[in-house]
């Protein structure tokens, strides 16, 4: 990426709100050719994002520009973006080349068969594209709605979780397919609440908390950014004095306070280590283990997808 460039996707100061509720909260971005991971726990604001990226849902504050152009209500830029949503929307009585035919007419390709035959071989899927959908795997059907996302050949693609329900080969061939289109200077931006799944196809990574963006970079800049800050665990066990002398020795555990009830309060900046420690020393200690819990809202999303999980 040259310093030069051009950002594809601008996004600038952009809140949503429903109500008293706040979704995105002034979240500042932007997106170049290749290949962007949009990573946080389920809830973090992800999808609102990626509604706002792609015209469906306004801002309430802030702006979001695709290719120059804004993203709200303007039908001629949706022929050159290809949207993937997270929720599964097809006919389960249409096959699967009608599915995707159909998504050719609505862009206005005319005629359809051979963006459609294209669009079904880069997905794989040529030998089941006359079933219908309703006797897909989920999987099958993940592959099929991102040929019809691809169908009009998009120079921008969005999907918002793409990789639920897919097997480990399938997710192997949505990697080929995915740096296929980003060798062709394509710009694609897929969400994941997971960091192994994107960590090896995304070039870049940004990662959403709460409704903020909490940092951007690439995968090994974004695990250094997750162990910069010390965050609370609770663990409940039936010997916490024990337990507490046990983590007070390590050098991943910066304090242990023992509170009400005698739980535990655990501060870390190394999440991944404590994560793995506490049941060996609690075997090591013959310690029997209630509860380990995050306290901080953001160690969830770290819980989640922190590396050897």
């Amino acid at each position: 990426m040259s310093a030069s460039q051009e950002p594809v996707i601008n996004v600038q100061a952009v809140s949503k709100w429903f109500g008293s509720v706040v979704a995105v909260n002034d979240v500042s971005l932007q997106v170049f050719p290749g290949i962007t991971g949009l990573l946080g726990p389920n809830g973090a604001g992800k999808s609102t994002l990626l509604h706002m990226i792609t015209g469906k849902a306004s801002c309430s504050e802030g702006e979001v520009t695709i290719l120059g152009q804004p993203a709200r209500d303007n039908p001629g830029l949706y022929r050159s973006v290809g949207v993937m949503s997270e929720h599964e929307a097809v006919y389960g009585f249409q096959t699967g080349r009608q599915f995707v035919e159909f998504a050719a007419k609505l862009h206005g390709l005319h005629p359809v068969s051979e963006p459609v035959d294209r669009a079904i071989g880069l997905v794989g899927l040529e030998d089941v594209q006359h079933r219908t959908l309703a006797t897909y795997s989920r999987g099958m059907r993940q592959r099929m709605r991102l040929a019809a996302a691809l169908v009009h050949d998009p120079q921008v693609l969005v999907m918002d979780e793409p990789l639920n329900g897919t097997d480990p080969r399938q997710r192997l061939e949505f990697h080929d397919t995915m740096v296929h289109f980003a060798e062709q200077g394509r710009t694609i931006l897929i969400s994941s609440h997971i960091l192994e799944e994107v960590e090896s196809i995304a070039t870049r990574i940004l990662l959403m908390v709460s409704g903020k963006l909490a940092a951007a970079g690439d995968f090994r800049a974004i695990r250094a950014k997750l162990d910069e800050q010390a965050y609370q665990v609770r663990v409940v066990t039936d010997s916490p004095r024990k337990m507490a002398s046990a983590l007070a020795g390590t050098d991943y555990v910066d304090s242990v306070s023992i509170g009400e009830n005698s739980e535990l309060t655990v501060l870390s900046r190394n999440v991944a280590s404590l994560q793995r420690s506490i049941p060996q020393l609690a075997q090591e200690h013959g310690i029997r283990l209630l509860r380990v819990e995050p306290l901080d809202d953001s160690l969830e999303s770290i819980f989640s997808y922190v590396v050897d999980r």
